[in-house]
């Protein structure tokens, strides 16, 4: 089992524009092209900040058409908040706030033997990170710029701590590139 961040960033390492918007995203690759069904077909936990659930809230109606349903994930989810959320029906979402220590056991047990994913943002990567609890990073880097938004991965951490595992292409607009996080 392995808590790992999988999440897309622009070539200077952005995920998302400064308002959160993920359009810059949809032309460059195909998920069906990519890691992704493999990769959710070993997850057995999620967590994401508030930013990252309030997008998959304002595009409910774009992940219903493209997955057939509003919410794409079986797997039990927590959302790192301060604020009341709207909760999507039938979503098996937790909402939680404080020091992911204390949920990640909650997780860890959730998941049983399938792995934790860290959709994002990238803040909460790093908290899993500061908090030892990341094993892997799994970043496919866009053939675009933003030049400004929100960072792929806010922490300083200096090699060796990051072992590069894998790097592979994705069509003519992508590469994925696996670390390793040293403990």
């Amino acid at each position: 089992m392995k808590t790992q961040y999988y999440a897309a960033s622009s070539l200077d390492g952005f995920i998302a524009t400064e308002d959160d918007s993920l359009e810059w995203l949809f032309p460059l690759a195909d998920l069906k092209d990519s890691s992704y069904p493999k990769f959710i077909a070993e997850v057995g936990a999620l967590a994401m900040g508030s930013a990252t659930y309030e997008w998959m809230l304002r595009n409910a109606d774009k992940l219903a058409a493209d997955t057939g349903a509003p919410w794409p994930y079986t797997q039990p989810a927590w959302v790192f908040t301060r604020r009341a959320l709207p909760v999507i029906e039938g979503a098996d979402i937790r909402f939680v706030k404080g020091d992911v220590r204390q949920v990640h056991n909650e997780m860890r047990v959730a998941a049983g033997a399938g792995n934790i994913w860290i959709v994002g943002g990238g803040d909460l990567a790093g908290q899993f990170h500061d908090a030892g609890l990341l094993d892997e990073l799994i970043i496919q880097i866009g053939s675009v710029t933003l030049g400004r938004g929100k960072q792929v991965f806010p922490r300083r951490v200096l090699s060796p701590i990051l072992r590069l595992v894998s790097v592979q292409q994705m069509g003519a607009g992508m590469v994925e590139l696996r670390y390793a996080v040293g403990k």
